[in-house]
């Protein structure tokens, strides 16, 4: 491993870490909630066997609350994901800390997806898991891959991936936006992710290159499949790892950079990657620096393109 991980700690008004340095692992699904509620729960329970007992100790609340997950927690969550199948929409947040940023959380979003209701038009179930930068200095990336691919090992997705981000449980950076600005100028490597929000918009598109990619249908097919895509991506960063049912992996480089620019490292097999994925980029609605400014969050997804 030649990379060098920044720590990262923003704090809020009240003292607390709101913003953590980790990793990200998504997934989207152009699918019923119903429909890939047993998948949602297995995958789950993968990654609880992969982090340390009882790392999720609350969960949050339909009230907002954040509640101990005890075992009344945990048969709430379990009735929430596979025994409500008529519910319009399944918002699951599991967290290791009452409040900030722990080295773990669980989010998920699912969606009716009704394609006649215009809510639903560009909506697509969402699942994401965070792991402490330790996790990848302990176990090594190999292990964090292996995971990943577990995880979505049964999920139908159309895109995901799992990257360094800036953690940030249900999207509270923007709370700390002006002290992340400078971070995210420096760390291109960092991804920004607030689940709810890119879930309403995704559809079956992407949201940028990553150090793995996954890329499902119908995405895979609109890109050109994998013949175009060993064309397009000959790089010897990049490799190629077809999955079953039509998906496939992209990982671009042994271990996840940071790509801090004061390193001045050129990465052509990223832009390479998200010039093609561009085009079915979400108009994501996040403001980084005010309600009213939605360009910047359009800009810096498109980082990697210019």
């Amino acid at each position: 491993m030649s990379e060098r991980y920044p720590v990262v700690q923003v704090r809020g008004i009240d003292g607390q870490i709101t913003i953590r340095d980790g990793l990200i692992l998504c997934f989207f699904m152009r699918r019923k909630h119903k429909e890939i509620a047993q998948e949602i729960w297995h995958s789950l329970q993968i990654y609880l066997r992969s982090i340390p007992t009882e790392a999720l100790a609350w969960y949050v609340s339909p009230e907002g609350d954040t509640l101990l997950l005890n075992e009344q927690g945990w048969m709430h969550i379990r009735e929430k994901i596979l025994d409500r199948p008529w519910a319009q929409a399944c918002h699951v947040e599991l967290l290791q800390l009452e409040s900030g940023a722990g080295d773990y959380n669980f989010e998920y979003d699912g969606y009716e997806i009704d394609p006649l209701c215009d809510y639903d038009e560009k909506a697509a179930c969402a699942i994401a898991f965070s792991l402490p930068t330790e996790y990848l200095l302990e176990h090594g990336a190999d292990k964090v891959r292996a995971l990943a691919l577990e995880l979505s090992r049964d999920l139908p997705f159309s895109f995901g991936y799992a990257s360094l981000a800036f953690v940030a449980p249900s999207g509270q950076w923007y709370s700390v936006r002006r002290e992340l600005l400078p971070l995210l100028e420096r760390y291109r490597g960092f991804d920004l992710y607030s689940l709810g929000r890119t879930s309403r918009v995704i559809g079956t598109g992407a949201r940028g290159a990553y150090w793995l990619t996954f890329l499902g249908e119908p995405l895979l097919s609109q890109l050109g499949g994998l013949e175009v895509l060993r064309r397009e991506l000959a790089f010897p960063e990049v490799s190629f790892e077809s999955l079953e049912g039509e998906r496939l992996l992209l990982t671009l480089g042994e271990w996840p950079s940071p790509m801090d620019i004061r390193e001045h490292i050129v990465r052509p097999h990223f832009r390479a990657l998200a010039r093609l994925l561009e085009p079915y980029f979400p108009e994501e609605t996040n403001g980084l620096t005010s309600l009213l400014d939605t360009r910047s969050m359009g800009r810096w997804l498109r980082r990697f393109c210019l």
